[in-house]
This record gives structure tokens, C-alpha cells and sequence, in this order.
């Protein structure tokens, strides 16, 4: 009966269920966007920098990724496979040769790493071939490299012009080639295309002398999270000789601005949360002063101070979920928007998310739990609220109220 009343109420004054709810949806819609930029950006910043490139998990023998030399390169033998093969997480896996290597053009020169990769396999999990910006993608018995444009751009080089590497090979010997640019590949972090030159796994054996040997396996999953699962499942599995690692043990420097900038996004987030409080609290001070007479007529006429301050907080919380359910509703075509067309930044801007090796856009994410989160936190945060006007009514004096 209760309930039945406060809804009722709450469509006598549209005007003030209007003002409420407005209130309350443009919580839901900012505070959601917020949170899907954020989100957005880190998914942006993790896939750019680990999902494109050193994968969402990965397989090397144990210290490899603390020295990074040749000398721990390895071969992937049946039984490794079989535990890859094995790991429901992992859709596939990448072999790699990974070293480094002074690339040089007349008197320019920079240290770049040189990875050897199966041309096939990177071209069916990781899309190289559409990063492929300039010139054409790589085929198996290529004796041809393709580099990074950050890097073509600080060579000064392009297509079908001759790269030298130095560098050195596997066992102490030296590696010394060159290589015509068969293409240009872009990356989502620019600090990636600064740097990069891949070549096809057979010149790469030829080029550091590892005979099949690998340095690394790159392992295929759908996600970060699924990533993290994999590589724990494996290094159980493949025992203390090798070690498998996720994206963030690959990555800490990635993950400390990404918790860093997390901790500052709760503060701002924590502010606006207090602006929205205030807001709706406003409203319901509104819809107390407005409804005064109201009041005190029905304590005059009998109806007890707790159904009556149950009934106004049942009005609040109706108001709540209503206006959490449609501030979604608004939240998501603003969201998939910017999902769907990522907002470009200036050149300015873009210039100094570049020196943080972050690719210059900003992109929302979509995941369930941003929606789901904000407009219960939107919701709880004014059913809290209403207990004001609750304890307000229960020393409600009819004889005042009516004369208000």
C-alpha cells in the first residue's frame, strides 16, 4: 500500500519528478562516461603496448627476460607444445627471436630490436600484415625486413631503401647484414614504431646464427584477464626451467601509470561524486519545503509519522532506480559513440602522449561493470540522501506544517 502511494506521488508534480530524475540521470551519464574514458584508455594502453606487440602472456627460459640476450634461446620440443596446445586459454602461440641491433643509414644510426617472426603465424594471430602502412607485408623466404615509420621517419628512409644491422648473434658471434625495406608497420604506441624492425624466421637464423632456436613464445589469448590465467596455468606446468609471464610482470612500468593515474581518477571521481550528492540533495530539500502542507494534513488526519516517512523514502528510492535505469540508457549511445569513433587529440596534446608512448586517442570502453557500477553507486548515493527527509518526517509537527 505504501509503495503503491509513493508511486503514485511521484507522478502528482511531474514538474519535480522531472527535476529529480534529470538530476539523477545526468549523474549516472557523466559519472559512467568518466569511468568508460578511463577504462578506455588503459584497455587502449594495454593492448597498444602488450596485446600488439610482447603479447598478453609469454614462454621463455627462466632469466631471459631479466638479461635479454641469445644465449637463452631455445628449443620449442614436442612436450612444450603439447602443454600450449594443451592450455584452453591460449588460441594460439607465436615463436620469436628477439635481440637487438645498431640500425644504420649513412652517418644516422639507432638501437633498434630486431625480431625474427614467423610470417604466417604473425599475419593469422596478430595482424601484422594490416599494420602495414607503406610498401607490402613479408613473405617466409623474404631476405627483406620490415621497420617501424617512428623509426623510417628517424632514418630518414622508405621503401626499397637498404637498412645495415649490427649487432650481436647467438654464442658471441657477430650478426652483420642488409636488409631492403620491404614495408613500413604502424603501431598504436608510438614508442613501439621507434624502434621495431621485423624480418622473416629463416633470415633471422641466418642473421644472429640461432638455427631454429627461439628466444621467446608469444602466446595468443582473448584477453588480459585470460592472459594472466594462462601463464599462471603454465608455469605450473612447464616447471622451473622455463618461465611464463603475464602482461603485467612483462609490463610494470605500465602498470604503475596505469594504477598511478587510477588513484587520481578515484579522487576526481570521489569530487564528482560529492557534486552529485549535493545536487540531489538539493532537489529533495526542494520537495520537503514544497510539500509542507502536505505533510502536516496527513499527520493531522491520522497517518502515522514512520508510514509517512516510509512512504516519502520509498518516492526517493523509486525516483533512484528509475532515473539509474535511464541514465544507462542516455550513458550508452554517448559511450559506443566514442567507442566506435575515437576522439583524436590536438597535435599538441598529441605530442606529449607520444613522449608517454601512448597512442593519441581517447576511446571508451564498453565492459558491463562500468555501467552496472556507476548507477549503483548513483543510486545507493540517493537512497542515503533520502534518509534526511526519513528523519525530517518522523519530527514532523502537524500544527507548523500547515502553516508553512
Amino acid at each position: 500500500m505504501i509503495l503503491k502511494l509513493a508511486w503514485r506521488n511521484i507522478w502528482r508534480s511531474k514538474r519535480r519528478t522531472a527535476i529529480t530524475l534529470g538530476m539523477i540521470i545526468f549523474a549516472v551519464v557523466l559519472s559512467t562516461l568518466m569511468m568508460s574514458i578511463k577504462e578506455g584508455m588503459y584497455a587502449n594502453m594495454i593492448k597498444s603496448t602488450a596485446g600488439d606487440f610482447s603479447g598478453y602472456a609469454q614462454v621463455h627460459l627462466k632469466d631471459f627476460w631479466s638479461e635479454k640476450t641469445l644465449e637463452y634461446a631455445f628449443e620449442i620440443d614436442d612436450d612444450v607444445v603439447k602443454i600450449l596446445e594443451e592450455e584452453k586459454t591460449v588460441d594460439g602461440y607465436l615463436p620469436r627471436v628477439e635481440g637487438f641491433a645498431l640500425a644504420a643509414v649513412h652517418n644516422i644510426t639507432k638501437g633498434s630490436a630486431v625480431l625474427g617472426i614467423d610470417v604466417e603465424k604473425e599475419k593469422a594471430f596478430t595482424n601484422l600484415h594490416e599494420r602495414v602502412v607503406e610498401g607490402e607485408y613479408l613473405l617466409p623466404d623474404d631476405d627483406a625486413i620490415l621497420i617501424g615509420n617512428g623509426l623510417a621517419k628517424y632514418l630518414k628512409i622508405g621503401v626499397n631503401d637498404t637498412l645495415v644491422l649490427i649487432g650481436g648473434g647467438y654464442q658471441g658471434r657477430s650478426a652483420v647484414g642488409k636488409y631492403p625495406i620491404k614495408g613500413i608497420v604502424k603501431f598504436g604506441s608510438p614508442e613501439l614504431s621507434k624502434q621495431l624492425v621485423f624480418m622473416p624466421m629463416q633470415a633471422a637464423d641466418m642473421f644472429y646464427g640461432t638455427n631454429g632456436l627461439v628466444t621467446s613464445v608469444i602466446l595468443k589469448t582473448a584477453s588480459g584477464k585470460k592472459g594472466i590465467i594462462a601463464a599462471k596455468h603454465l608455469q605450473k606446468k612447464l616447471g622451473d626451467e622455463y618461465e611464463a609471464m603475464d602482461w603485467k610482470q612483462l609490463n610494470p612500468e605500465l602498470v604503475n601509470l596505469i594504477e598511478t593515474d587510477r588513484v587520481e581518477g578515484y579522487v576526481f571521481m570521489f569530487i564528482l561524486y560529492l557534486v552529485i550528492a549535493f545536487g540531489i540533495f538539493s532537489t529533495m530539500l526542494m520537495m520537503l519545503a514544497e510539500r509542507q502542507h502536505e505533510f502536516g494534513v496527513l499527520v493531522a488526519v491520522g497517518m502515522k509519522r514512520a508510514k509517512l516517512a516510509v512512504m516519502v523514502w520509498g518516492e526517493i528510492f523509486i525516483l533512484s532506480i528509475l532515473g539509474s535505469i535511464l541514465g544507462l540508457i542516455c550513458a550508452f549511445p554517448v559511450c559506443y559513440t566514442f567507442y566506435v569513433k575515437p576522439f583524436r587529440y590536438g597535435e599538441e596534446m598529441a605530442k606529449m602522449a607520444e613522449e608517454y608512448g601512448i597512442e593519441a586517442v581517447i576511446k571508451t570502453s564498453l565492459a558491463p561493470e562500468i555501467f552496472i557500477q556507476q548507477a549503483v553507486i548513483v543510486g545507493i548515493l540517493a537512497s542515503i540522501i533520502a534518509l534526511y527527509p526519513l528523519y525530517k518526517l518522523l519530527k514532523i509537527n502537524a500544527i507548523e506544517s500547515m502553516r508553512s
